[in-house]
């Protein structure tokens, strides 16, 4: 099969994880997801012609495994060269896995022109075995809420996907000296989980509804805040037993708390962490509680990043 471009480039956003919706799967669906794609911090891929496939730059064995694997399963031939720009940091809480993969299928897609949908991709990856949000921000960003999986899934089905106001920013607070629960270590937990009860999953389920979904899109930060800091609150004492407290992080726990004292919102851990967030009204706020942060809770093993929300999907650029 002949390359239909010199060179594609993709750019796919990370992603906030902001909670499940029913981890009690009463109805015969589990999980459901909110989150959003994020501007600031992305996997950026390059792909070309070689003779025998090449990959340079970040995380290039993870790469060339993952491509050897998707070229075979596409019946495509390897002479690819692969250039990994920028990658988002892997097992943090902001999707690194899901991006790059998707990443990767659709620079091959847009370079051999196959006609694959994200959804395709997706499933061709394995992604989205619990969590569509990686898959929403991908295809179109913003805030996305997505439906779990039934027997029938594929892929988790996304349900709404809204737009973040544009002055709206989010703290991310990172502890680099560990990685959160993936892999098999992320199967073992939710198989030691007690039941969720089905009264909470529902009591969730109304509070994202009737409050935030209509929150955000009326620009009400507060309003979202709330139910985003309830479900983080409720999720993360169900996952207290396997990741050490509500918080992975006892540091990034502690330092959420303050941040919620100085009037920050959502406040929560995405995914499995360690990684925490929350979200102010607007840059000049968020400037000055970080410059609070860097002040009161430096150390050589927390960073700090103010971000914005992406709302628009991934980057595709054929050459």
């Amino acid at each position: 099969m002949k390359p239909h471009h010199q060179k594609v480039t993709v750019i796919a956003p990370a992603r906030l994880h902001m909670g499940f919706i029913d981890l009690s799967g009463a109805l015969g669906r589990h999980f459901g997801s909110i989150g959003m794609a994020l501007e600031q911090i992305h996997t950026r891929v390059e792909v070309s012609y070689a003779e025998t496939l090449t990959v340079n730059g970040l995380c290039a064995d993870r790469v060339a495994k993952a491509l050897s694997r998707l070229c075979r399963r596409l019946q495509l031939p390897e002479s690819l060269r692969v250039d990994v720009i920028a990658a988002i940091p892997e097992h943090i809480g902001l999707g690194s896995g899901t991006q790059l993969s998707l990443a990767l299928g659709a620079a091959l897609n847009a370079f051999y022109a196959l006609n694959l949908s994200v959804r395709d991709i997706a499933h061709l990856t394995e992604r989205g075995a619990r969590s569509g949000i990686g898959i929403g921000a991908f295809e179109a960003g913003g805030l996305v809420v997505d439906g779990g999986r039934g027997p029938d899934t594929v892929t988790p089905p996304i349900l709404a996907q809204i737009a973040v106001p544009e002055s709206w920013r989010f703290i991310l607070v990172f502890d680099t000296r560990g990685q959160g629960l993936h892999g098999e270590q992320e199967v073992s937990a939710f198989r030691k989980l007690p039941p969720f009860p089905r009264r909470e999953a529902e009591r969730l389920a109304y509070l994202l509804l009737m409050q935030a979904m209509p929150a955000i899109a009326e620009r009400n930060l507060t309003a979202f805040g709330e139910v985003i800091t309830e479900l983080q609150n409720s999720v993360g004492r169900h996952f207290a037993p396997v990741q050490g407290g509500v918080f992975a992080s006892r540091e990034v726990a502690q330092t959420m708390a303050w941040l919620q004292a100085q009037g920050a919102v959502a406040i929560g851990q995405t995914s499995w962490g360690p990684t925490g967030f929350c979200a102010l009204p607007d840059p000049q706020r968020a400037a000055h509680l970080l410059s609070e942060l860097q002040r009161h809770f430096a150390s050589h093993y927390l960073e700090f990043q103010v971000v914005s929300a992406r709302n628009s999907g991934a980057d595709i650029i054929r050459h």
